[in-house]
């Protein structure tokens, strides 16, 4: 049978059939995905394919095995948080994903937003930046979020300042989100559940996950899970997210994964350009006067070092 995975625990995965059937399925003990070494295997968002056990007892069907994958449309990964050499797929075949970003308590850096905004420009994932906790802003904060605002909304990532105590905010919110698989991100403490919650109060989405311990934690046992919307679509929510790595990233491909670089390579002086030393080079000129913000190149060179 056909179905999508919409919950993880390492070692059981919760599937959806198109029925509406919600089956809790194992895979086979060498179960692998052709050219990508994970941590986990399967991903909330796969489409498979699995059969169902047999009891040992009675002829009816009871749990599931999962014996194929189908070809994903993209996903998004981070390095594994023990395992630095490995990744962990976050979730699979996503139409948007809304990074959660808050100005402060805690305070979202801009080198995590891009490193987010990188890995989701990798693997063909458009990305809207949600500053969340509006009700809370000070004077300081509305002039962050305005001119953040204004430097991702001008390389092409939509920006929306919402409060989940804000209908309004909340139903332009549920439009974008319509009909479609959506992922929502972002550190620990942002208010994702929350957020959730208010978009969709018959989820009731466990505020848990945001516990003091859960902030302290590694997030070693916490999975996403793809839950259904009332007006249509699904909302993938994922843990926390305390640091995010870049990975299976080539440092000559980088610059193609940001916007603004991608758009002057072809104006550098050598095809080859990494856009660090080399002269004739139209994106350091770039930033030199200003069409490309400082903090988006520091964040190339960042990651370009391996930082």
């Amino acid at each position: 049978m056909t179905a999508v995975v919409i919950k993880s625990t390492g070692s059981w995965y919760t599937v959806l059939t198109a029925e509406g059937l919600k089956v809790d399925c194992r895979i086979k003990g060498n179960f692998r995905i052709k050219d990508i070494k994970s941590t986990n295997p399967i991903a909330v968002g796969d489409h498979v394919q699995f059969e169902f056990e047999k009891s040992n007892t009675a002829s009816t069907e009871s749990n599931g095995i999962i014996h194929t994958i189908e070809p994903r449309k993209n996903y998004i990964i981070r390095k594994s948080i023990n395992l630095s050499r490995q990744t962990h797929i976050l979730a699979a075949n996503i139409d948007r994903a809304y990074l959660l970003v808050t100005i402060s308590s805690p305070r979202t850096s801009l080198g995590f937003i891009d490193r987010f905004l990188v890995s989701a420009e990798a693997y063909h994932i458009p990305v809207s930046i949600v500053f969340t906790k509006k009700d809370k802003w000070t004077n300081e904060d509305i002039a962050g979020v305005e001119e953040r605002t204004s430097l991702y909304s001008k390389i092409g990532y939509p920006c929306l300042s919402i409060s989940a105590l804000n209908e309004f905010d909340l139903k332009q919110l549920r439009l974008l989100m319509q009909d479609k698989i959506n992922l929502v991100s972002g550190h620990s403490g942002v208010g994702k559940s929350t957020l959730i919650n208010a978009l969709d109060p018959l989820l009731n989405i466990k505020t848990a996950q945001l516990s003091e311990a859960h902030n302290k934690g590694t997030h070693t046992t916490t999975f996403a899970e793809m839950h259904p919307l009332s007006s249509g679509g699904y909302i993938i929510d994922t843990p926390g997210i305390k640091e995010i790595g870049v990975v299976e990233i080539l440092p000559e491909e980088l610059w193609s994964y940001f916007p603004e670089l991608r758009d002057r390579v072809n104006q550098c002086k050598y095809n080859n350009c990494l856009h660090v030393n080399e002269p004739g080079c139209s994106v350091k000129q770039a930033v030199e006067s200003g069409e490309i913000a400082i903090s988006r190149y520091n964040s190339y060179l960042s990651i370009f070092n391996g930082e």
